[in-house]
């Protein structure tokens, strides 16, 4: 039964990130973006089956980006780092920092490898949107799913 529900959370969060980054694909994608799925790099504080769920989700979101493999391979790298150290975090308010530098270091090479943006303004870039995302975003969210984490996360 674990086994399953672990399974199950880990495709419903794949999907949802991957219908939210292609949903909001203007703003998800290219040299300036802010995805909003990123959000959902929260989920770690309350199941480890985020930590697949949100790499597979960013496999599929980045093969319909247009970055090719540099993005796909390097993009969801960088998210499977970054929700298994979220994971670890010990502190809630901890949780976001993890995808914020890591995604902003990866993603912000890979924008300048791809598009030929400056370096650092593209680290910039990436890491002003993560925090966005992450805190405006995903730290609410937290607070209200840890009210019913209980209900959704449960592996029983």
């Amino acid at each position: 039964m674990k086994k399953t529900v672990f399974l199950v959370q880990a495709a419903l969060i794949a999907a949802v990130y991957a219908t939210i980054t292609i949903a909001l694909a203007p703003i998800s994608y290219g040299q300036l973006q802010v995805r909003v799925s990123e959000a959902l790099t929260v989920l770690p504080f309350f199941t480890p089956a985020a930590i697949p769920g949100l790499f597979v989700g960013c496999i599929i979101a980045n093969i319909f980006g247009g970055g090719g493999p540099i993005d796909i391979i390097f993009g969801s790298l960088a998210t499977l780092v970054a929700a298994y150290l979220s994971y670890k975090m010990k502190r809630k308010w901890l949780v976001p920092i993890p995808p914020i530098l890591i995604n902003g270091v990866v993603i912000g090479y890979v924008l300048h490898y791809l598009y030929g943006m400056p370096l650092i303004p593209s680290m910039l870039w990436v890491t002003l949107g993560q925090t966005m995302a992450c805190y405006i975003i995903g730290y609410p969210l937290m607070n209200v799913l840890e009210r019913y984490k209980d209900r959704i996360f449960s592996l029983r």
